[in-house]
This record gives C-alpha cells, sequence and structure tokens, in this order.
C-alpha cells in the first residue's frame, strides 16, 4: 500500500480520504504543517499555495486539500472562507442569510495539491446542489445537514453513504488516487 503524507489538522478530512482511497491502494498519513493558509478566489488557488509551503518545511511528498461551500445566490459565499464562515455562523447562520433567496443553488469544491521534487499537480473534484431551507439530518459534519446534492432527496446530513460515493473529496481523492498508479516509481520506467 501506498502511504502519502496529509497535511491537515482535520481528522475527518484524513479519515474520509482514507476511505476513498482504500480500493486504490493509497493511504494517507497526517501530517501537520505550520504554513498559513492565503486568501483567494477559489479553493484551487490555496491548495497550491499551501501544499508549496508545506513541501518547503517537510521536505517530503505531501498533499494539502482545501474545500469550500460556493452559494450562488451569495456570490460563492462562503467559498474559500467556509471553515471561518461555518465556525462563526454555522449552518443556521447560511439558513438566515438565505431566507428570502429563491435561488438555493450551492456547489461543493475540493481542491488537492500533491507537491514532491518535480512540482506541483492539482485534482478537482465538485458535487452541485442546494442549501435546504432547515438543517436536515445529525450525520456529517460542517454544511452535510443543509446540503442536498442534485437528484438526491436526503441531504448528507441524513445520508452518509451518499456523501462516501459521491462527495466532491472524494472526488478529487480518486483522480490523485488514479493518477499516483499511473507514476512509475523511482528509477524505473514506466512499462
Amino acid at each position: 500500500m501506498k502511504t502519502v503524507l496529509f497535511a491537515t489538522g482535520n481528522a475527518h478530512k484524513i479519515e474520509e480520504a482514507n476511505e476513498a482511497a482504500q480500493k486504490y491502494g493509497v493511504r494517507f498519513r497526517q501530517v501537520k504543517c505550520g504554513h498559513p493558509e492565503i486568501r483567494a478566489d477559489f479553493v484551487d488557488e490555496v491548495a497550491k499555495d499551501s501544499v508549496l509551503g508545506c513541501y518547503a518545511q517537510i521536505k517530503k511528498p505531501l498533499i494539502v486539500e482545501d474545500t469550500g461551500l460556493f452559494i450562488d445566490s451569495l456570490n460563492g459565499f462562503p467559498g474559500v472562507y467556509s471553515a471561518h464562515i461555518y465556525r462563526l455562523l454555522g449552518n443556521k447562520g447560511i439558513l438566515r442569510l438565505l431566507s428570502d433567496s429563491k435561488d438555493r443553488r450551492a456547489t461543493f469544491h475540493c481542491a488537492i495539491s500533491y507537491a514532491d521534487e518535480k512540482g506541483v499537480k492539482t485534482f478537482l473534484g465538485s458535487v452541485p446542489g442546494t442549501i435546504t431551507t432547515e438543517e436536515r439530518g445529525e450525520g456529517g459534519f460542517g454544511y452535510d445537514p443543509i446540503f442536498l446534492p442534485a437528484g438526491y432527496a436526503k441531504t448528507w446530513g441524513e445520508d452518509r453513504l451518499a456523501k462516501k460515493n459521491l462527495s466532491h473529496r472524494v472526488k478529487a481523492v480518486e483522480s490523485l488516487c488514479k493518477w499516483l498508479n499511473q507514476q512509475a516509481p523511482p528509477g524505473r520506467k514506466p512499462q
């Protein structure tokens, strides 16, 4: 099994990534990195900057992931500030911001950037959906109880299995794992 360092303070991200990566023979191991997160317009910019900073500190191949909930009627807010806004407002605050809005479309975006001595490669995953009018379900974390993925009748807070199979992070992790499995081991040419 190939082990990849994952720079994050969020154990839930590691757990979700490991569930998705298992079938590819990849395992993520948490590592701490003190690189400050930049503010940018999209998650791929944050992930790329962070992975470069962490690679400079740790000097080993690793990944950094950034995720954001982008709500159409709020011009993409909370976007790259999603974790911070969740801590400040929570789901109830987001629901209050949308209380008069008929347009409840939103998209979760995830970017995973991998860095090694060759440079940086970024993998993206997105899931469109809508924001519900109330919290639904006790499962998941963060915005899961208010996010209804397109084509589903239950929020991720109500249906953990749907999230496990569909999430933006799972999509990005699977793309990364497929790419990792195509890479030749050092000193060996691809066949």
